[in-house]
C-alpha cells in the first residue's frame, strides 16, 4: 500500500523486499498501498457544479510549492489524501472513489506501505486487525505488532496482515489521517478504504444476501499523539540474530557531528510582499543555515574540480551560536543562506546528532539521507546531553533506516559509515520545508581502492 504525494513519488523506495518473508507461512501474497495527497480542482465541464478529485487536480505540485515561496508563507495544503490513487466516501463526490481490498480468510498477505505525501507523517490502520511489522526501509527489522502503523513522506514499512479464518459478516475500513507535531496548517482530514473478505461457499451467500455487513472503523491516535510516534519508533530495532546478523555499527567515531533542523526567518526582496514580519519570509535551516540551490550541480563541480562560486566547504560541524533548543527561542530567527557542504575522507566513521529547536515552533523533521543507510543508535525528548546521553545508545540492535523523524521537541543520534564517494544530499522529506532550505550536502571523497573512486558520468550524458 502506498501513501504517497506527487512530488514525492520519485524518491519512494518501492522495491527492496522479497514477496516472501519466511515466517513459517506457507504461502503470502503481495500487496502496495500508496498514500498521497490531492488537491481539489473543478470540472472543466461548465455544466458540472460539483468539484472533482485527481491525484494533483490539475495543479503541478512545484506550482504550489513556487507560489508559497513568493508569498513567504507555506503552500496551500491539499484538499484529500487518498490510498492508491482514491480518496474515499469521508470526501464530497468520491464515494465512489474508494480503495477496496478483496482477501480470503485463514489467508497471510505481505502489505508494502509507502508515504509519498508531500508535507505529513501518516497513522495508518485496518479496523480489528493487527499488523506485524517486518521491514523498514528496505531493511528487515524483529517483527513487532501493533494496530497503527506510523510513516514518515518517503518511508517504506512492509507488514503481514493475516485475515480471520472465517469470514466474518462485516466490512473493515482501512484509514489514514495525519500526525501532526508544528504550527502550520494542515489537511485534517482521512482517506478511507474497505477490507472486504471474499465469501466463496454459495450457501454463504445465500444466507446473507439481504443482511448489510456491519462496518467497523479504526480506532487512530490523536493528531498531535507525540509520545506514540516515539514509543512507536522505539520498537523498531534490527534483527542481529546468529542467522540474521545485523550491519556492522560502528562502535567508534572519527567525526561528529551535532546539527540542528528547524525554522526561522529570511529577508524578502524589495519587490516581493511577503507575509512575515518586516517584509520576511519562513525558511528552514540545518544549524540556521538554508541552503541555495546551486545552477551548477554539485556533483558535476566535485567531479571536475570546478567547486569554485558552486559551493564552500565551510558547513558548521555545530551550531555557531548556542541557545536552549527546545526552550524559550532566542529574539533573533533569522537564517543565514549558503550553498555549503561537509567534506569526509573515505571510510570516515560518523556520528550525527539531529537535533529539533523551537524557533517558531518545535516539529517532527523526517530526515532521509543519500547514498548511505544510518543506524539510529539514540533518541529522546529536550535537548541532546553530550555527557550523558551516549551512555544509552543501542549499539547492538539500532534499527538501520534512510528517513528517520527527528522527535518534536527532541532529538536522534545516527551512525554511519561513509564508503560510497560522491555527493550525498541530505534533507527534510516535508517538501515545504526542502522548498525553504532544510538541507545541505555530504562530500564523500575517493578512497585508494579500484572500487572506492567515483566513476565518470556516461559518455552519452547529456551536457547542460
Amino acid at each position: 500500500m502506498c501513501i504517497t504525494s506527487p512530488s514525492l513519488a520519485r524518491e519512494a523506495h518501492c522495491g527492496g523486499m522479497p514477496t516472501s518473508l519466511g515466517l513459517g507461512q506457507p504461502s503470502m501474497d503481495l500487496l502496495s498501498f500508496s498514500l498521497k495527497n490531492m488537491y481539489l480542482t473543478h470540472s472543466p465541464n461548465p455544466s458540472k457544479k460539483s468539484p472533482s478529485y485527481s491525484e494533483n487536480g490539475g495543479k503541478r505540485t512545484e506550482t504550489v510549492i513556487n507560489q508559497a515561496i513568493q508569498t513567504g508563507s507555506g503552500p496551500n495544503v491539499s484538499d484529500a489524501y487518498t490510498i492508491n490513487g482514491l480518496s474515499g466516501p469521508l470526501y464530497n463526490c468520491s464515494a465512489k472513489d474508494t480503495y477496496k481490498l478483496k482477501v480470503k480468510p485463514g489467508k497471510t498477505y505481505l502489505l508494502r506501505l509507502i508515504n509519498a505525501a508531500l508535507n505529513n507523517e501518516l497513522f495508518f490502520s485496518i479496523a480489528n486487525h493487527t499488523f506485524t511489522v517486518v521491514e523498514a526501509d528496505a531493511v528487515y527489522v524483529k517483527p513487532f505488532s501493533t494496530k497503527v502503523v506510523l510513516i514518515t513522506p518517503g518511508q517504506t514499512t512492509n507488514v503481514i496482515l493475516r485475515t480471520k479464518s472465517k469470514s466474518p459478516n462485516a466490512t473493515f475500513v482501512m484509514a489514514a489521517r495525519p500526525y501532526v507535531s508544528g504550527p502550520a496548517a494542515f489537511d485534517n482530514t482521512t482517506t478511507t478504504g474497505l477490507l472486504e473478505y471474499e465469501t466463496s461457499v454459495s450457501s454463504n451467500r445465500n444466507k446473507n444476501k439481504n443482511k448489510k455487513l456491519l462496518l467497523l472503523t479504526p480506532m487512530l491516535p490523536k493528531l498531535n499523539d507525540t509520545m506514540f510516534s516515539m514509543n512507536y519508533n522505539k520498537k523498531i530495532r534490527s534483527l542481529a540474530n546468529p542467522k540474521f546478523p545485523s550491519a556492522n555499527v560502528p562502535k567508534t567515531v572519527d567525526k561528529n557531528f551535532f546539527f540542528t533542523v528547524g525554522l526561522g526567518l529570511s529577508p524578502c526582496s524589495k519587490n516581493q510582499n511577503c507575509s512575515g514580519p518586516n517584509n520576511t519570509r519562513v525558511a528552514a535551516a540545518i544549524n540556521n543555515v538554508s541552503f541555495v540551490q546551486p545552477s551548477t550541480a554539485l556533483l558535476q563541480a566535485h567531479f571536475f574540480n570546478k567547486t569554485k562560486g558552486v559551493y564552500t566547504t565551510d558547513f558548521p560541524a555545530s551550531p555557531l551560536v548556542k541557545f536552549n533548543y527546545t526552550g524559550i527561542p532566542p529574539s533573533n530567527i533569522a537564517v543565514s543562506t549558503g550553498t555549503k557542504v561537509v567534506v569526509l575522507p573515505f571510510n570516515t566513521r560518523v556520528e550525527l546528532v539531529l537535533q529539533d529547536t523551537s524557533i517558531i515552533g518545535a516539529e517532527s523533521h523526517p530526515l532521509h539521507l543519500h547514498g548511505f543507510n544510518f543506524f539510529v543508535v539514540g533518541f529522546g525528548f529536550g535537548n541532546f546531553d553530550p555527557k550523558n546521553d551516549p551512555k544509552k545508545y543501542n549499539l547492538v540492535d539500532p534499527a538501520e533506516r534512510n528517513t528517520i523523524g527527528v522527535p518534536s521537541g527532541g532529538w536522534v543520534a545516527l551512525r554511519f559509515l561513509v564508503d560510497n564517494p560522491g555527493v550525498w544530499f541530505m534533507h527534510c522529506h516535508l517538501e515545504v520545508h526542502t522548498s525553504w532550505g532544510l538541507k545541505m550536502a555530504w562530500v564523500v571523497m575517493d578512497g585508494k581502492g579500484r572500487h572506492q573512486k567515483l566513476p565518470p558520468p556516461p559518455s552519452d550524458l547529456p551536457k547542460c
